[in-house]
C-alpha cells in the first residue's frame, strides 16, 4: 500500500531545519504485515530527543530512514499468528522490542533485549525484515516503528494495547515520555514517604519524571532547568520547587532520588551534586557517544551513592503502561499536560528546530488530513 511518510535523508545538515529541511514528507510503499506483525494505523505521534539525535548525528543510524517512535495508533490488519489484539484496538508504540527469549529479556526491563537492540540498529523490525521501500530501495526503521506517517506495520513485541477511553494524545506519550522518564522513577528510583525526587532536565521525559513523582504519597519533588518558562511550567504542574542547576546547589538541595534526564554532560554533573548520601542518580538521558564526564569513585564509596543508567525507564511496557493508564485514569498522571503543541507531518523540520532550541516539551503531529 502507498502512505505518507517523512524520510530522513541525511543526517547532519546544518540548523535551521526548516531550511536544510534533511526529512522530507513524500509517498512511501509499506509491505503488508508478516508474520507476527501488525499494520497501525498512526493517529498521532510525538517529537522527540530520539528522533532529534538521529536528525544531528548524535545517533547515527542508515539512511534513508522514516522517523518517529512514540505514537499511538489502531489496528488495521494482523499479520500470521498475531494474537492478543483485535481490529480497531488502540495501541501504544514503544521503541524497544522484546523478543522474550534472550537472557537480557529475564532482567525484568534492568537490560535492553539483545536481538531488538540489534534491529534497531541496523533499521529492521525485530524479525530483521524491511517492510518500507521507495523507488525499488529500501527505506530503514526508526526503533522498529517508523511512526511519523500515515500508517505504520510493527513487530506485536513493540506494541501494548490500551482502552479506548485513552486518547491518542494520552497513549502516544505513555510509549517513550512516560516509560522512560516515569519508569525512571518507579522503577529505579522508587521513592517512598518523605523521600525528595529531584528531576534534571525539564523535557518531556523529564516532566513525566516529575509528574510521576508527584503521583507518590508525601514526596516532594524538586524540578532543575535553565530554562525559566519549564520552570514555572513544572511549579504549574505541582514541583514543590524548581530552579536553575546553580541555584539548587547554592541552595544546598540533596536527594535520595535524582533523575537526569537532559541528555548533557553538565546536567549529569549537576545531578550526581543534587545526589545525597545513600541516593542514587539515574540517568536516562542520551548525550552524543563521545562525551565524558569525570567523577570520583571515592565520593560515591565513602557516601554509599549509586549512578545507574535507565534505558527505556528500566520498564516491561506490557506490564508498566497499564499501570501508567490506572493512574492517568486516577487523576493522579495528568500527562495529556505534557502537550506544548500540534502540527502537520508538513512541518516536521520546524518542529525539529523547536525541540532542538530547548523550549517545548511534547509537540504532537496529527495524522488527521495528511
Amino acid at each position: 500500500m502507498e502512505i505518507t511518510g517523512a524520510v530522513l535523508e541525511e543526517i547532519g545538515r546544518a540548523r535551521p531545519f526548516a531550511g536544510s529541511r534533511p526529512i522530507t514528507v513524500e509517498t512511501i510503499e509499506l509491505d503488508a504485515p508478516g508474520p507476527g506483525e501488525v499494520l497501525v494505523a498512526i493517529e498521532c505521534a510525538g517529537l522527540c530527543h530520539s528522533d532529534l539525535s538521529v536528525v544531528d548525528g548524535n545517533r547515527v543510524r542508515p539512511v534513508p530512514m522514516l522517523l518517529g517512535h512514540e505514537a499511538a495508533g489502531t489496528v488495521a490488519e494482523l499479520g500470521p499468528g498475531v494474537a492478543g489484539l483485535s481490529l480497531g484496538d488502540r495501541v501504544v508504540t514503544t521503541f524497544l522490542p522484546r523478543c522474550g527469549a534472550c537472557e537480557a529479556c529475564a532482567g525484568d526491563g534492568t537490560r535492553p533485549c539483545v536481538p531488538g537492540s540489534a534491529a534497531n540498529g541496523a533499521g529492521t523490525l525485530l524479525s530483521g525484515a524491511r517492510r518500507l521501500h521507495r523507488a525499488g530501495g529500501d527505506v530503514h526503521h526508526h526503533l522498529g516503528v517508523s511512526a511519523f506517517a500515515t500508517h505504520a506495520v510493527i513487530d506485536a513485541r513493540s506494541l501494548v494495547r490500551v482502552d479506548q477511553d485513552v486518547p491518542p494524545e494520552v497513549a502516544a506519550v505513555m510509549g517513550c515520555a512516560v516509560l522512560t522518564g516515569g519508569g525512571a522513577v518507579v522503577n529505579v528510583g522508587r521513592p517512598v514517604p518523605g523521600d525528595t525526587v529531584v528531576v534534571v532536565g525539564l523535557g518531556g521525559v523529564g516532566m513525566a519524571a516529575v509528574l510521576t513523582a508527584l503521583a507518590h504519597e508525601d514526596v516532594t519533588v524538586v524540578a532543575v532547568d535553565p530554562v525559566a518558562d519549564k520552570l514555572r511550567t513544572a511549579l504549574e504542574l505541582g514541583a514543590h520547587r524548581a530552579l536553575s542547576a546553580d541555584d539548587a546547589v547554592a541552595a544546598g538541595v540533596k536527594a535520595r532520588v535524582v533523575v537526569e534526564a537532559a541528555g548533557n554532560v553538565h546536567a549529569l554533573r549537576t545531578a550526581l551534586e543534587l545526589t545525597g548520601p545513600g541516593g542514587t542518580t539515574i540517568t536516562v538521558g542520551l548525550p552524543s557517544p563521545d562525551a565524558r564526564i569525570e567523577l570520583s569513585p571515592t565520593a560515591l564509596v565513602a557516601e554509599g551513592r549509586s549512578l545507574v543508567g535507565s534505558y527505556l525507564g528500566s520498564a516491561v511496557p506490557g506490564r508498566d503502561i497499564p499501570r501508567f493508564v490506572e493512574l492517568w485514569r486516577a487523576g493522579r498522571l495528568p500527562v495529556e499536560r505534557l502537550v506544548s503543541s500540534r502540527l502537520p507531518l508538513a512541518d516536521i523540520n520546524a518542529g525539529m528546530d523547536r525541540l532542538a532550541e530547548g523550549t517545548t516539551l511534547r509537540q504532537i503531529i496529527t495524522m488527521s488530513g495528511v
